[in-house]
């Protein structure tokens, strides 16, 4: 018998995302994501100073800002044939890094994590520790008074199969409180050269306007030493640990077995992260024209698709057989999977010693093999894994900083132009399409890590990334769907950029 499951809205992710499913003698056949929003950026964006786009476009999501930042500053770079000096190229990196790093912690600790630690296990809690003290104590207060279930603030929450270890429980409730300090400590990072965070006022065409001091430099370096240490003795270690956990997890959320990479972090010759594509195994280098958007189940008019340089954003609220605010890009025709995971093993693909030497080791200690890794429990560890490669990568560019040097290169607006800016947020692909005409901006188009991700189908029919990855799930209670909240969550949906 077939029954209709709704993960509406679906919680602990960036916007408003709703997830259907089809569950049909216990397992998932059919699923369809819906981004149930419209903001219009690109929309905003027509009409205004090129200059502006950086700033706007930074409003797009408080979490990932600079990456919509960069990819602006990098479209209006190539807009006006600037090129960024060293000092700047690598303040980008480091400010991008640290945004990174906060993100990734985000997202295991404060968002997935609680899909398989039981929180109740702090009102069980007898130990000393102050913090975990505190928490019981308030939830304890709460519950008494009948102002919020015992889980708080842990809510909203679907019930059942979770750790059964307590000791791990109440470890990872410790490093949960942990996380709040150390993903504080990577905006400290990032602002240094930002200016603040969220939403860096320094991020320019051709560098960052902020000068890269002594002082600067020691503190980045002196905070950095403490994020990286977090990662590798706390992070890594707790995601091992629930993957090891929740070991059937590495069959579940397959997906299309497509990945993209656009490349990410500047270095003198390429991207210190690969760019390029693995379409059902076979790995070959990007190509940004085959990249397409399609809206036949968008809630977009036709002109709305096509190839991201010339296409527009036209809402068409209440078009037939439509079910999203999400476009649905395609490369090659094909849907791909973006975030941790593709730049993961395009890199791997690409014979990167350092990832290569990361990811089998890892893999070696949990007894899988590099197929394994695209999965539910695989996106957690590549995501973690880029986490410890990339906290160590941030401290050979801050070494290379050179106090003095300018930051950025002086530039002219012409009157008209295009630029194509293409980078990674944290969870994926991210491009922006700009298009000047008489010194103002005619269109502007942005590709997002979740529109590839959480894509509707197409006008063949084939479903989006994660559609494709929630077929075969099992739902062992319908009431508590927690199986496909796993899944959704493991590509860190984020539907504000989704909806953008």
């Amino acid at each position: 018998m077939s029954r209709t499951v709704s993960l509406d809205p679906v919680t602990r992710i960036e916007g408003h995302l709703a997830v259907r499913v089809e569950v049909e003698n216990g397992l998932v056949g059919e699923a369809f994501c819906s981004g149930e929003m419209f903001r219009g950026f690109e929309a905003i964006l027509r009409g205004r100073h090129p200059m502006d786009a950086q700033q706007i476009t930074q409003r797009i999501c408080g979490v990932c800002p600079i990456s919509h930042g960069l990819a602006s500053i990098k479209a209006q770079d190539q807009c006006y044939g600037v090129t960024p000096p060293e000092n700047g190229r690598l303040m980008r990196n480091l400010i991008l890094g640290a945004n990174y790093l906060a993100s990734h912690i985000t997202h295991f600790y404060l968002l997935s994590a609680l899909d398989f630690v039981d929180v109740t296990a702090v009102t069980r809690y007898t130990g000393a520790d102050p913090a975990l003290i505190r928490l019981k104590d308030w939830i304890t207060a709460q519950a008494a008074a009948k102002t919020l279930y015992p889980a708080a603030p842990f809510l909203p929450r679907y019930e059942g199969g979770y750790i059964q270890d307590d000791s791990l429980n109440l470890l990872a409730l410790r490093h949960y409180l942990d996380a709040l300090r150390i993903r504080a400590q990577c905006h400290k990072m990032a602002a240094l050269f930002a200016g603040k965070m969220p939403h860096s006022t320094t991020l320019v065409p051709g560098g960052i306007t902020e000068h890269a001091t002594a002082d600067k430099i020691a503190a980045y370096a002196s905070i950095l030493k403490e994020v990286r240490s977090f990662v590798s003795t706390v992070y890594v270690p707790d995601v091992l640990a629930v993957a090891q956990a929740f070991d059937g997890y590495f069959s579940l959320g397959r997906g299309p077995g497509n990945f993209l990479s656009f490349g990410v972090f500047d270095e003198e010759s390429g991207t210190w992260l690969p760019s390029g594509t693995l379409i059902q195994g076979r790995p070959a280098a990007l190509n940004p024209e085959a990249i397409t958007e399609e809206v036949a189940r968008s809630l977009f008019t036709p002109e709305s698709g096509g190839p991201p340089a010339t296409g527009r954003t036209v809402a068409a609220p209440g078009k037939a057989d439509a079910y999203t605010w999400l476009k649905a890009p395609r490369y090659e025709g094909q849907p791909m999977e973006v975030g941790p995971l593709a730049r993961i093993l395009v890199a791997w693909q690409a014979g990167r010693p350092d990832v290569r030497d990361l990811v089998d080791r890892t893999l070696a200690r949990l007894g899988k093999k590099p197929e394994d890794l695209v999965s539910v429990m695989g996106r957690h560890a590549a995501r973690a894994l880029e986490a410890l490669l990339l906290a160590d990568r941030c401290a050979a560019w801050v070494d290379r900083l050179t106090p003095g040097n300018p930051g950025f290169a002086e530039f002219t607006i012409p009157p008209a132009g295009t630029g194509m800016g293409l980078t990674e947020a944290s969870r994926g692909a991210l491009g922006h399409w700009l298009t000047v005409e008489k010194g103002l901006i005619a269109n502007y188009q942005c590709v997002v890590p979740t529109t590839w991700n959480c894509s509707p189908r197409d006008g063949r029919g084939v479903p989006g990334p994660v559609e494709q990855a929630l077929v075969g799930t099992p739902v062992a209670d319908p009431q508590n769907p927690i199986e496909a909240a796993r899944v959704v969550r493991s590509f860190d949906p984020c539907l504000a950029c989704a909806v953008h």
